[in-house]
């Protein structure tokens, strides 16, 4: 299995022993960087099994996205840096000197994932259980709170891709999107990697991380119901507590029902994962030319050299 992600003017893609980062610069060269992957499964074999692998598959494609897209921004340094900006470079250099240059920067990805990783959890699971709050004013029953809170979550992350999607610096990181989806579709589809034959391919994924997040949301939503259900919980903060306690089994539970709907299509297949497919409207944009040479490059630095070992 090959996936990627996009980035500032690039894309990564992970193969199933290589991972491989292609930036173009502003000159329009490429610059590539290339690692071979180490998993944490290799080494604890009891993290490969099912729904386990979901959290820590989660968690390790946090921080190698956020350091990827950390490298990407390397190239395109803001004009104008602030005060808070050099007091950043010096935390940078403070890390460094104590803790060497790549511990540093470890130091620096692993507090971006948390802090992103928080800010999500606030905005899609912390938020939509306090607002969800204010229905006791008109009703006590738990069935129209949890009704509440569900509309909340899906409202609330519908219009953070919509604002995002309208986003102009985002709007070409989507279209790098949109490239490393349609580069996929061709490598799966048998076809040459070439910017005919990628050009051609539909830009909506099934295995795409917007669908991932989606089934997230939709998951929390069916399990938190039933949980709540039989264990009735009317203060805000420990509701609250309950759905961080509930989160690793809906990432885990989303993450089988990813790889289930990747091996398989058929019509119930394709209606659970149309929400997921509508989303990404917001995510990904026709890609040009430039963007699709960018998305064959990465993948073909990733592709296994004997053919079928990246089957899931």
């Amino acid at each position: 299995m090959c996936g990627g992600q996009a980035l500032i003017e690039g894309i990564m893609m992970r193969g199933p022993k290589k991972q491989a980062v292609v930036v173009r610069k502003p000159d329009g060269q490429l610059e590539t960087q290339v690692k071979d992957l180490r998993f944490i499964k290799d080494r604890y074999p009891v993290l490969g099994l099912p729904f386990l692998r979901g959290v820590v598959n989660f968690a390790d494609s946090m921080y190698n996205g956020v350091t990827a897209l950390m490298y990407s921004a390397e190239f395109f340094p803001e004009d104008g840096e602030s005060g808070e900006e050099e007091e950043e470079s010096k935390l940078e250099q403070w890390l460094e000197q104590h803790l060497g240059s790549e511990k540093a920067t470890s130091v620096i990805t692993t507090l971006a994932v948390l802090l992103g990783v928080g800010m999500s959890i606030g905005l899609f699971f912390l938020l939509p259980t306090l607002l969800g709050a204010f229905i006791v004013l008109f009703t006590d029953s738990m069935l129209a709170r949890n009704l509440a809170e569900s509309l909340l979550k899906i409202v609330i992350f519908v219009g953070y891709l919509a604002l995002c999607s309208r986003m102009k610096e985002m709007k070409r990181v989507f279209s790098y999107h949109g490239a490393e989806h349609k580069t996929i579709f061709c490598y799966e589809a048998g076809l040459p990697l070439t910017v005919e034959n990628v050009r051609i391919q539909p830009r909506h994924h099934p295995r795409c991380g917007t669908s991932f997040l989606f089934m997230v949301i939709a998951i929390s939503i069916l399990v938190s119901t039933a949980v709540f259900a039989i264990w009735p919980v009317h203060n805000a903060l420990l509701r609250f507590l309950a759905h961080l306690a509930m989160l690793p089994v809906i990432v885990g539970i989303s993450y089988e029902f990813n790889r289930w709907a990747g091996r398989h299509d058929g019509p119930i297949t394709r209606i659970l994962v149309a929400p997921g497919l509508w989303l990404q409207n917001f995510t990904t944009f026709e890609p040009d030319d430039s963007m699709i040479e960018v998305g064959i490059h990465a993948l073909e630095l990733v592709l296994p050299e004997e053919k079928g070992t990246d089957a899931w």
